[in-house]
């Protein structure tokens, strides 16, 4: 289970280093900010999906 826990965390981190780029990069490259917005969108997602399989699977772990 902590496994999960860093890679739910490593999503975090990606997505806080994606938005640091987008603000960077915004007035020099535009195309690049867009890219890195939508790096940081799916790190969030992911975060999320991540975070609620391993709520639902620790639920399941402790009806057994």
């Amino acid at each position: 289970m902590k496994y999960f826990k860093i890679f739910e965390i490593a999503y975090l981190v990606i997505a806080v280093v994606s938005i640091y780029e987008v603000v960077q990069e915004w007035n020099n490259d535009r195309n690049r900010a867009y890219l890195f917005v939508l790096f940081a969108v799916i790190s969030i997602g992911m975060f999320f999906f991540r975070r609620y399989y391993r709520k639902k699977f620790k639920e399941r772990q402790n009806k057994k």
